[in-house]
């Protein structure tokens, strides 16, 4: 394995510890742009698991959380949260970035809340055993690790038996196209079974950001190894009247291949 070249930006692998580093660079350096340019979809205390528009408030995939110990891996600025403990969760939001952090402090001032907000790597969660009854990710540290089975496993660990663990990532078929949300992205170009990650590098050649993919049948092992058992794979279709381009993500791809995967497990 070798290290990318300088001012890289596509498919390549990576030493497996660069991914954390450029992960919690990226985020804090990128925070503030990122709330800017999505914030308004996300709402400062809104529970949206993706660019389709899919709410908790609607599908449930949580189950019950009236006094239920909810954990957020990978909050972000801690929207899911937010809008979890206005519906009556007891709920901790952890992320990778002091700059995600940050920003959640700001909204939580903002609106008058105070969201327990925790800096910490998903592959060493500071949580004693059967902690939660409930964990969940939308987007977060899953497919920004080269080690997937670790947040998985330590999330079993911080889960009572029965607990659930509900995450969304981007649907592995979209690896095969293009990223892009318009006609050209709707003609696949790569192997869907290519699992190098998505690599950009600065001028001198470090990593500064990777993202991973992983098929359906690896979530699923990933899931198996970890003592979880799978209960339902969300495939959210593109809601007519939808018109926002976020990322690869829009209605002209989307009408017509998945744009996220939302997997429903829970601890056996």
């Amino acid at each position: 394995m070798t290290q990318p070249p300088a001012d890289f930006a596509g498919f390549q692998e990576v030493p497996p510890s660069a991914a954390g580093p450029a992960a919690r660079r990226w985020w804090d350096e990128n925070a503030v742009e990122y709330l800017d340019d999505h914030g308004d979809f996300l709402g400062p205390q809104d529970f949206c698991w993706c660019p389709e528009g899919l709410r908790e408030a609607d599908v449930q995939l949580l189950g019950p959380v009236v006094g239920r110990r909810v954990l957020e891996v990978g909050a972000g600025a801690g929207q899911c949260s937010r809008w979890l403990r206005q519906a009556g969760a007891q709920v901790v939001a952890t992320d990778l970035s002091a700059g995600m952090l940050t920003a959640g402090r700001r909204l939580d001032r903002s609106v008058g809340t105070a969201t327990p907000l925790v800096q910490a790597d998903a592959r060493t969660l500071p949580f004693a055993d059967a902690a939660f009854d409930i964990a969940f990710t939308a987007f977060g540290a899953i497919p920004f690790v080269p080690d997937a089975v670790r947040v998985h496993r330590e999330v079993a660990r911080v889960l009572r038996p029965g607990g659930r663990w509900v995450f969304a990532v981007t649907h592995p078929v979209r690896w095969a196209f293009p990223d892009d949300p318009g006609p050209e992205g709707l003609t696949a170009t790569l192997s869907y079974f290519d699992r190098r990650p998505y690599v950009e590098t600065d001028a001198s050649g470090q990593v500064t950001y990777a993202e991973y993919h992983r098929t359906v049948g690896d979530h699923v092992a990933d899931l198996v190894t970890a003592g979880f058992v799978l209960e339902r794979l969300v495939e959210p279709e593109w809601p007519a009247g939808h018109d926002r381009v976020w990322g690869g993500w829009g209605p002209v791809r989307g009408e017509r291949i998945p744009g996220t995967a939302i997997f429903v497990t829970r601890r056996g």
